[in-house]
């Protein structure tokens, strides 16, 4: 679905080279802590033509992507067994699919900068968006205090389940 932005294409972000999306930050902290991230994708809600419901849906495709690609690897198991004899291959398949689930429900939470906040930030009355705005600042240190406090599992384990649920 084309919503009208252009940014991504003109910052060169259409690409499958990894390379491109590469946060050397991002990248240096999944090295020394098992947590990284990748650049974010430029997006200009300016060129939408309903910024609201178009950045709704800009913010859910990251994680319907990942939703997608775990469903069909869960369709390989079930439509393919014979290429999951070995335990390596069983690995690979569950891996593939708990990281994508993973993923979606880490970026569906509600915590700025995760693409979930950006779907609530949308449904926000106007009154409270500086509320937003100001947790937004403090967004990353928010996501690293509930890491370290053990709270992220916790607040993944239902979108998880209700995820694997359905696709599997």
């Amino acid at each position: 679905m084309k919503l009208g932005d252009p940014t991504a294409k003109m910052d060169g972000r259409l690409s499958l080279n990894p390379m491109r999306h590469l946060d050397p930050i991002g990248a240096l902290c999944l090295l020394l802590f098992r947590f990284g991230w990748a650049k974010p994708v430029p997006i200009n809600p300016g060129y939408f033509k309903n910024p609201r419901r178009d950045m709704a849906i800009v913010s859910l495709a990251g994680a319907a992507g990942n939703i997608f690609t775990a469903f069909v690897c869960a369709q390989f198991i079930k439509f393919f067994p014979a290429l999951f004899q070995t335990y390596a291959a069983q690995q690979f398949i569950l891996i593939m699919i708990y990281m994508n689930v993973g993923l979606a429900a880490f970026n569906l939470l509600p915590i700025p900068p995760l693409d979930g906040s950006r779907v609530l930030y949308v449904m926000l009355p106007y009154k409270y968006m500086h509320i937003y705005y100001t947790l937004e600042k403090y967004g990353m240190f928010v996501i690293v205090a509930l890491m370290i406090l053990g709270v992220i599992p916790v607040l993944m384990s239902p979108i998880m389940n209700l995820i694997l649920n359905i696709i599997l």
